[in-house]
């Protein structure tokens, strides 16, 4: 499947972008600073792509959430070009009181090894990516916090999710 974007100069550094499903998007330098840089959007990318996963996977295991974001943050090289991520830390911020943690992790696990193409892309080079979650009960509960699984350096997209099922331990009622 082809998928394509063409990227239109307005003006100094910004350019629009549209993309092949017909949405326009900006961007621009540090200079300008009309609209967000390219690496910007990389994590962007990331976040959504991990956050419909996620809140799919989570809906069809019947787990309800008052409220969901994801927070992605970067770490890029600065020493020398290309400025690639080297390291990025995606943390699921849920709210429930009736959110079974291991159905938290194990669609974490699931968008992070088989279905976010960001992830594979990221986890592709040379980036260390660490995939985590925050619940919050909204109860006089403790938070509960975790990591559920580190993704990269020059992992194979294709095999990730069979290493990952390989070496980790899931309990058998889980994995469905």
């Amino acid at each position: 499947m082809i998928k394509s974007a063409r990227a239109r100069h307005e003006a100094g550094m910004r350019y629009a972008i549209t993309t092949g499903s017909g949405h326009t998007l900006a961007i621009d330098d540090a200079e300008g600073d009309s609209a967000p840089r390219p690496a910007e959007l990389l994590l962007a990318a990331q976040a959504g792509c991990t956050a419909l996963d996620v809140a799919s996977i989570l809906t069809k295991k019947r787990q309800e959430f008052g409220s969901y974001e994801v927070s992605v943050t970067g770490d890029q090289r600065e020493d020398r070009h290309p400025h690639v991520y080297e390291r990025i830390d995606i943390v699921h911020e849920l709210e429930g009181a009736t959110l079974d943690v291991a159905a938290v992790r194990r669609a974490i696990e699931l968008s992070a090894t088989r279905y976010c193409t960001a992830s594979a892309m990221f986890s592709a080079g040379p980036a260390e990516i660490h995939h985590g979650y925050l619940i919050r009960r909204g109860d006089a509960r403790p938070d509960e916090v975790g990591e559920v699984v580190v993704t990269g350096p020059g992992e194979d997209p294709d095999t990730l999710g069979e290493r990952w099922a390989a070496t980790a331990r899931i309990p058998a009622e889980v994995a469905g």
